[in-house]
Parts: C-alpha cells; structure tokens; sequence
C-alpha cells in the first residue's frame, strides 16, 4: 500500500524558508504525479504546487508562484517543496499527495493517495 510522509515542517519568522519533504513508501514514486496542499484553520484545503510524474512540468497556486518550488527525485522516492520568503498566510497544515494518472492537476479529488501532513507556522 503507497504511504507518503511528510516532513520539514517548523515555526519560521516572516521573510524566512523551509524546505518540505514527502518520502513514497509502498511505490514506484516515477508512477506518480505529486502534489502539495495546505490547510488553514477553519479553510478548507487549497491546492499549492503540482509537478508531473517525469518532472518536467509544475504547475502553482498564484498564492505561491514566484516563492515556493517543487521538485522530485525518483531515484530517492522524495519530492521537495522549497518555500522561500514566507509570509504569516502561509501558516498551514501541508500535505502531499501522489495521483496515479501521472500528470499535473490541481484539484483535491485528481490525487489517489495522502500523507498525514506537517505543520508549518509563520510568525510576523
């Protein structure tokens, strides 16, 4: 069975970085598409980044565009979301997700399998 684990999360100050790591188990990571969400209290979850199964596309959240990126190794099973000059309204919950169809989507029902997520906080 796939599990994916999520890790990097902290409490960073404002302008600060933070580099997530989501690690496949159980599967072939190069099968997948890999997605990052995040939750807020009391929101619901919003897509982040995306990147198809080979790497060479990646789609963002305008939210994130210009400061976050995602990346993968599939010869480690792990796929990155660094996220530099972080703000206060990216305090969230963040979890990755792998979709079997292996390409880039954006919406919360297109991904198959979900960690349990890390928490990131950003202080003003």
């Amino acid at each position: 069975q796939v599990q994916l684990v999520e890790s990097g999360g902290g409490l960073v100050q404002a302008g600060g970085s933070l580099r997530l790591s989501c690690a496949i188990s159980g599967g072939t990571l190069s099968t997948y598409a890999m997605g990052w969400f995040r939750q807020a209290p009391g929101k619901e979850r919003e897509f982040v980044a995306a990147i198809s199964w080979s790497g060479s596309r990646t789609y963002y959240a305008n939210a994130v565009k210009g400061r976050f990126t995602i990346s993968r190794d599939n010869a480690k099973n792990t796929v990155w979301l660094q996220m530099n000059n972080l703000k206060p309204e990216d305090t969230a919950v963040y979890f990755c997700a792998a979709q079997e169809l292996g390409i880039v989507e954006a919406g919360l029902d297109d991904y198959d399998y979900w960690g349990q997520g890390t928490q990131v906080t950003v202080s003003s």
